[in-house]
């Protein structure tokens, strides 16, 4: 089944209290002497916590491309999961890596920031250049990389090609527990965490003979007639979704969430300009009305010769 949608990484918690933080400890004796109740305290105690480096990477999922595809993305995240605020050094590998078939090629600038929180690159985003924009990040912040590669022009169907991006301390990485002495925040000790302070993880290419494409456009409509984007506003959405190739891309799902602050209209959901239920009965659309509210609707069976799908609905501004 292909799902087209946009989800959110799940949460890593840092690790634990902040770097820096003093940790303070006094005891109390409580006794009766003559009748009369005093009490003896100790002297204060203090220990500080010191820094841990620790660094999660993830990807946000595989890839379709086709043999000679160009400028082709992967998105990945990079979390600070340590204590103390750190800077990373980002590196990218696409060449020698087991688990598949093809080396993908890194393209001339492999590596940008997601600077306009598109998930893809854009114009807006910011190439990475080691040594001078290294990521700074807070304890639990998270930054988003979009790894580049071309694909080899001999690349089969079905093959699948590996690209590796790798995050760093810049403080220091080694086995975990090695101590970095006044290295860390303020001065204080540093120690490598469980990922040792680096952490690296995979995603993949793989060569379809048969993709799926999705471009959305949208309609703002104001209350007094005219295109502004104020609250009670209408956001009218239109997602194009078009195959190419060849095969069949079996159960094909369309998702989409309901963008924060904002309601959708009840009644809007289209596929091809056929109105859609909003409740899960019969027909291929429907409002998932949880937490996180979604429209979706199922497409069937899509091959090239399938005609493009659009989808339409609404939403108005809160």
């Amino acid at each position: 089944m292909l799902l087209l949608a946009l989800c959110a990484a799940s949460a890593v918690q840092a690790a634990g209290t902040a770097a820096g933080t003093n940790i303070q400890s006094a005891a109390q004796v409580s006794y009766s002497f003559g009748g009369t109740s005093q009490t003896a305290t100790s002297n204060t105690v203090t220990v500080t916590v010191v820094e841990i480096l620790d660094a999660v990477v993830t990807v946000a999922g595989n890839a379709s491309v086709a043999p000679g595809d160009t400028q082709q993305e992967l998105v990945f995240t990079v979390t600070n999961t340590g204590n103390g605020t750190e800077a990373f050094h980002l590196a990218a590998l696409s060449a020698g890596l087991t688990g598949d078939q093809f080396d993908p090629v890194l393209a001339t600038n492999p590596l940008w920031f997601d600077t306009d929180n598109s998930n893809d690159l854009s114009a807006a985003d910011t190439i990475y250049v080691p040594g001078s924009n290294d990521p700074v990040l807070a304890a639990d912040a998270s930054v988003r990389v979009i790894l580049v590669n071309d694909i080899p022009a001999s690349a089969a169907d079905g093959q699948r090609g590996r690209s590796q991006l790798t995050a760093t301390s810049r403080t220091g990485a080694g086995a975990p527990g090695t101590l970095f002495a006044g290295q860390g925040d303020g001065g204080l000790d540093a120690l490598a965490g469980t990922s040792g302070g680096s952490a690296a993880q995979v995603g993949e290419y793989i060569v379809a003979g048969l993709q799926l494409a999705a471009v959305k456009s949208q309609v703002v409509v104001d209350p007094f007639g005219g295109a502004r984007v104020v609250p009670g506003a209408r956001i009218n959405y239109q997602v194009v979704v078009t195959t190419t190739g060849s095969g069949l891309a079996a159960g094909a799902v369309f998702s989409d969430a309901i963008p924060a602050n904002t309601t959708y209209v009840a009644g809007t959901l289209r596929l091809n300009g056929t109105p859609l239920s909003d409740d899960a009965d019969g027909d291929a659309g429907e409002l998932v009305a949880t937490a996180a509210p979604q429209v979706r609707i199922q497409l069937g069976d899509l091959t090239a010769a399938s005609a493009p799908q659009t989808l339409e609905f609404a939403v108005t501004i809160n």
